[in-house]
């Protein structure tokens, strides 16, 4: 069974403001859970919440807690801080003239239907059913996504990276975009080849010539398994006589030189075939481009300067509603941890 796992408050996929206790408890009309600046959280609200839970929990062949547990009553504080961060969000929208369609939501519960149901809507309607959802708690659920969305890209429309804070990344960063020269690595290949049939050491030079830094240290010693390694090196490893060692043989990480030091080892149950070797791996490096490199880095960068403005609005929007929040006595709010706030 496809399950739904629409969150009611996302951003991408999660953008919540932490919950750290604040509100009071008076000042809450009855048949509401909580008010939010003069905005009524319902009890009813709360209780489809709870039936839906309920639901994909029975769903998923999980146990649900009974009502009147300390473990129910939890899960009742937990999504009335939903409903509450859901209406905070709401009302900021309000105020920066931010808002969602009809239209939106039609789009997104389209989108929601061809990603997950593959556009199958009696499959959606099904699932909907199975899992105690009523399309309209699913079009406050994506409205609360959209929502979401769109105030990320309001609030940190204006967030900018420089050219030398791209410069200083790629500077700190600058192995990562490196790539394999392949014409040096073979014409080293070839140098440690030679020196090896002349009877060098095949051990000693591993540990002063390979690039690899998990077998270097060892002499280049490595357990080949049938089918774990890249597929040329796997072919040729097991095609050695025992003591032979090959010419160099290209990968994707450079060239390397393999001697066989032990028969291979016959498979056996569910165990494949393996045997020892050794191997020098010649990976040399040439600097990858700035200008290539450039615009990723603007990316990386970019996203993560919005995830932190993202980050400092919420809790100023937290610390706002510190004083016009209240809750009904039992459902204030448990102290959590904070958050993620990006979007991807």
């Amino acid at each position: 069974m496809r399950l739904l796992r629409i969150t009611l408050v996302g951003l991408g996929a999660v953008l919540a403001l932490a919950v750290a206790g604040c509100g009071g408890s008076t000042g809450v009309p009855a048949g509401a859970v909580a008010v939010v600046d003069g905005t009524e959280i319902t009890r009813a609200s709360l209780d489809e919440l709870m039936e839906i839970s309920k639901n994909g929990a029975a769903a998923q062949k999980q146990d649900f807690p009974k009502v009147g547990t300390p473990e129910y009553q939890t899960l009742q504080r937990q999504w009335v801080a939903v409903l509450v961060q859901r209406e905070e969000l709401r009302q900021e929208a309000e105020k920066l003239g931010v808002e969602v369609t009809e239209k939106d939501v039609d789009k997104a519960l389209a989108d929601l239907v061809k990603d997950r149901y593959e556009g199958d809507r009696k499959e959606f309607e099904k699932a909907l059913k199975q899992q105690g959802y009523s399309l309209s708690a699913v079009r406050d659920s994506l409205e609360s996504s959209v929502l979401a969305q769109k105030l990320f890209e309001e609030v940190t429309k204006d967030a900018e990276v420089t050219d030398d804070e791209i410069l200083a990344y790629y500077t700190q960063n600058q192995s990562q975009y490196e790539s394999v020269d392949y014409a040096k690595s073979k014409a080293k290949a070839e140098e440690v080849y030679a020196e090896l049939k002349k009877g060098a050491n095949f051990a000693g030079l591993a540990k002063t010539e390979s690039d690899d830094p998990g077998t270097a240290s060892s002499g280049g010693k490595y357990t080949a398994v049938r089918g774990q390694s890249v597929p040329e090196f796997d072919k040729v490893a097991f095609e050695l006589q025992t003591g032979e060692i090959s010419q160099p043989v290209k990968t994707q990480f450079g060239y390397h030189v393999i001697q066989a030091i032990s028969p291979i080892r016959p498979a056996k149950g569910d165990q494949p075939e393996s045997r020892d070797v050794r191997h020098i791996l010649i990976s040399e490096k040439t600097a990858g481009s700035f200008e290539k490199a450039k615009e990723s880095i603007r990316q990386i960068l970019l996203q993560e300067r919005r995830n932190q403005v993202m980050r400092d609005w919420l809790d100023k929007v937290r610390s706002s509603y510190e004083s016009d929040v209240a809750y009904a006595e039992g459902f204030e709010p448990p102290v959590l941890p904070d958050a993620p706030t990006e979007t991807q």
